[in-house]
């Protein structure tokens, strides 16, 4: 029986099909605008926000369902995002708290979005990382544009002589271009030589935004990604030969970064920056009251606040933000919040690595998702990533393949073996 005679069987009118096909390849479409609009994210809210704040209500209209493994996320994101409203009772000055909570949830709510969609259709993992990749090269080439001034007004894609893209700060500038170059550096480790240069073209462009960022957090995440990613694909592969294929490419590759590097720090401008960026403790670190022992005193502080202190209060006292997640979570959620966060992170770890190494369909998406959570919840010891649109997609995309494959497992317990069927 074919799709339009079983329509019609089951009450629907003729053309139902088609009209079914047009709404999800809008939806397909909505989705990968959306995670498109994450690329450029001038102010606060940004059209990102518009834009999937209308299709999470669409989506969840016309039928989205939470299943089981994924109400988990809801729950302790939920949790977290409640503490942080409580500590707007020891705030003085909340003029600025509904709005940094409001975004607080939208961010928490398009994580389990994209979790929902992606375990409604695994597909779909393919179309946001493509419109990642399209939004990255994007924003990289208007911050590496405008780092060189190449056109009048080009200025206002950098900050402080660094690139920002179509960003407001260098340090989630760089970090946002990493996944999709690992997503890029895998095809090219494991696809066809014959769409090499193109892959090739597409991850120098993101490493020169990157570099270009200055931003030492997002160095150190392409730097740890990378290497991760290889060591995930060498665990993954049993074959010799292709294990050395992996480590082949992935060592080409590093040496033609290290010689795009060198011909980059050619240029005075370049080179001045990347000389004191590149020292590991900047004044501003290991100064008296700089980062570090902020941090210490942060620490201390909000262990006699078990409210918190409230957004941004931290940076009102001291002149500057936490630049610290887990201190974040501290001052701005409570003791609460703090403590639901390190659940949420670690959790999502240790289930994406029980599952990162299966033969999956979706087995490459996982993979970078999960570096690049790897990845943060490190560089989250000198900087906060909070509000970071990325990694909320990232945390969606790790449970979303965890939900496809508790669903898998329950299939394969579902169906009866070859025996029990010839019996």
């Amino acid at each position: 029986m074919s799709a339009l005679d079983y329509s019609r069987e089951r009450g629907h009118p003729a053309g139902f099909d088609s009209r079914l096909a047009a709404v999800k390849l809008a939806g397909s479409g909505l989705i990968a605008f959306g995670v498109f609009l994450s690329g450029f994210v001038i102010s606060e809210p940004a059209p990102y926000e518009l834009i999937m704040v209308i299709q999470i209500g669409i989506w969840f209209l016309l039928g989205l369902k939470i299943s089981r493994t994924v109400a988990p996320l809801l729950v302790m994101l939920l949790t977290f995002n409640m503490s942080g409203l409580f500590s707007m009772f020891v705030m003085k000055d909340m003029s600025e708290a509904p709005m940094y909570f409001a975004v607080s949830t939208f961010l928490a709510l398009s994580s389990v979005f994209y979790a929902a969609i992606i375990e409604n259709d695994h597909r779909r993992l393919n179309l946001i990382f493509k419109a990642w990749v399209a939004a990255a090269i994007i924003t990289s080439l208007l911050g590496v544009l405008g780092y060189f001034n190449a056109f009048p007004g080009s200025h206002v894609f950098t900050r402080y002589n660094r690139a920002m893209g179509a960003f407001q700060d260098p340090n989630v500038f760089g970090p946002y271009l990493v996944a999709p170059l690992l997503y890029l550096l895998y095809r090219l480790l494991t696809g066809p030589l014959m769409k090499a240069p193109l892959l090739i073209a597409g991850i120098l462009v993101l490493a020169l935004g990157i570099f270009l960022s200055f931003s030492r957090a997002a160095w150190g995440l392409l730097i740890f990604a990378g290497i991760a990613l290889v060591i995930v694909m060498l665990l993954k592969e049993r074959t010799t030969a292709f294990r050395f294929k992996i480590l082949a490419i992935a060592g080409g590759a590093a040496i033609f970064l290290v010689l795009a590097l060198a011909i980059a720090l050619q240029f005075p401008q370049v080179s001045d920056l990347f000389t004191n960026r590149a020292k590991l403790v900047q004044d501003y670190d290991g100064a008296r009251l700089g980062r570090f022992e902020r941090h210490k005193i942060g620490f201390l502080m909000a262990m006699e606040r078990p409210l918190g202190l409230g957004p941004m209060a931290f940076g009102k006292i001291f002149g500057e933000d936490e630049h610290n997640i887990w201190l974040k979570t501290l001052t701005t959620y409570g003791w609460l919040g703090a403590v639901t966060y390190q659940i949420m992170i670690w959790s999502t770890l240790w289930f994406g690595f029980r599952y990162m190494l299966r033969e999956r369909p979706w087995q490459a998406y996982l993979m970078v998702a999960w570096v690049m959570i790897l990845g943060h919840a490190i560089i989250g010891n000198v900087i906060d990533t909070d509000h970071w649109r990325h990694f909320y997609l990232l945390l969606g995309i790790v449970w979303g393949c965890m939900a496809l494959e508790h669903r898998f497992i329950r299939s394969q317990r579902r169906s009866p073996s070859p025996t029990a069927k010839a019996a």
